[in-house]
């Protein structure tokens, strides 16, 4: 018990320290960002004004105010509306950044305009990015034990034991899509007026699978409402998002061992390719870890005893 407390304590405090650097970068960048951004604005109202005071505009005129204002669009800064618009670098957006730089989502609608903003983001990626990886590896084996361990226990006193673990998958592959596709679709086509419900499962899928196109981005609407819990809940969205996906990886690579797919492939099986995160968990001491890890291969040729914790690992390949 002392070491499943440790080991959840440790795991809380990898997360909170994953806070905590969010919250430091977007200190970093509105510091940083926000007068750069603030200037463009002021230079997009000149240039507007001088656009509109000019008496004869001719062709070459036109050319160079679109210039101008494309690139300062690239920004994240708009001639429409400028005045009344919400600053790219606010407190929330700059976590909000922060959080898409870490995670490699990257949606591209807002990006450093400063040097020094983008020096800080390569330095602030480095750390982040292979930090990021760590807190979801840790999260994921703790939920590996009541989200799959257990289930395919249950399941396995009432059937066969691979029928069991395809059951499984197929319950918690459609429990991801409801809880991390469906309803929060459901929720974006509700809070953002401009997007369909198909937009909203598009932005889910190319969220949490880290291609961020930017072509759909929550929170980027001019006076919307509670803008900064907005973007904030979608902060937590995405990492418990990204945390399923990861889970789902793991647990199709064990489904592909047990069926001999991976052997047919000639891929390496899933406790070869990461024993020691299979054998122990990473926020556990090896011999102390109460969570239970798949056992071996020479264990998984002998049959299941009934007191025996149930895995994916503990089923012939044949």
């Amino acid at each position: 018990m002392h070491s499943a407390g440790r080991s959840w304590l440790l795991l809380t405090g990898f997360v909170l320290f994953y806070v905590i650097y969010l919250l430091f970068g977007a200190l970093v960048f509105s510091s940083v960002e926000r007068p750069v951004e603030d200037k463009l604005r002021r230079d997009v109202e000149v240039l507007k004004r001088e656009f509109l005071n000019q008496s004869c505009v001719n062709a070459a005129a036109l050319e160079r105010f679109l210039r101008k204002v494309l690139a300062a669009n690239k920004y994240g800064v708009s001639v429409l509306s400028n005045s009344s618009a919400a600053s790219n670098w606010d407190l929330a957006s700059s976590m909000f950044f922060a959080n898409t730089l870490v995670t490699t989502v990257g949606y591209g609608h807002t990006t450093p305009l400063s040097d020094t903003g983008k020096a800080f983001s390569i330095l602030y990626a480095l750390i982040g990015v292979p930090f990021t990886m760590l807190v979801l590896t840790a999260c994921v084996q703790r939920i590996m034990h009541p989200l799959v361990l257990a289930p395919v226990g249950l399941l396995q006193r009432r059937m066969q034991p691979r029928p069991a673990t395809t059951v499984h998958f197929v319950l918690l592959l459609a429990a991801v899509v409801l809880c991390f596709f469906v309803t929060p679709a459901a929720i974006f086509s509700t809070l953002e007026p401009s997007w369909s419900f198909l937009d909203g499962i598009y932005f889910c899928f190319i969220s949490l699978c880290t291609i961020g196109l930017g072509d759909f981005v929550p929170g980027n609407r001019p006076r919307q409402k509670y803008r900064q819990l907005y973007q904030v809940s979608v902060i937590v969205y995405l990492f418990v998002g990204m945390m399923m996906m990861f889970l789902l990886l793991r647990t199709i690579h064990k489904m592909s061992d047990l069926h001999g797919l991976t052997t047919f492939l000639q891929l390496p099986r899933c406790e070869e390719s990461d024993p020691d995160d299979d054998q122990k968990p990473i926020v556990e001491d090896g011999h102390e870890a109460q969570t239970p890890s798949f056992i071996t291969e020479k264990e998984a040729s002998k049959p299941l005893e009934p007191g025996s914790q149930p895995s994916y690992n503990t089923i012939n390949t044949g």
